[in-house]
């Protein structure tokens, strides 16, 4: 693979800070070229997706979904070029206007300071409200 080369954890950092800085205030066009045109992207249960057209389609899906979007990313390892971090999210829903909260761990894959795999988990649920789990 060219241009695989291994992050220092100050690499990784500034990784974080770029995509955190990004999602904040919805900067669509700084988002996207991000990552790889060739990008794989895994997230939850949705369907996998390779290339920027379907990553466009979910970002513009999910932008419009999340106003308000406050994002805190936290990096906890970095192999290679390998970035796995979590996150914790604020946002008012665009459709709802409810407040909303989620938190989720990725794992991303760089090439010559693009993204090339994002995979991720998270969940949402209101902000205000019971939990979904019966822990409370």
């Amino acid at each position: 693979m060219p241009n695989t080369t291994a992050l220092t954890f100050h690499d990784a950092e500034a990784v974080i800070e770029r995509v955190q800085q990004l999602m904040n205030p919805d900067d669509f066009a700084g988002v996207t070229t991000t990552f790889a045109a060739d990008a794989a992207v895994r997230l939850d249960d949705l369907p996998d997706a390779w290339g920027r057209p379907p990553l466009e389609t979910f970002l513009m899906a999910r932008f419009a979904r999340q106003k308000n979007h406050r994002l805190q990313k936290q990096l906890r390892a970095v192999s290679d070029n390998i970035v796995a971090c979590t996150w914790e999210g604020e946002w008012d829903d665009g459709q709802s206007g409810r407040r909303m909260q989620g938190r989720g761990f990725e794992l991303l894959t760089t090439r010559g300071g693009e993204i090339t795999r994002w995979e991720a988990v998270f969940n949402v649920a209101p902000k205000a409200g019971t939990s979904p789990w019966p822990l409370n």
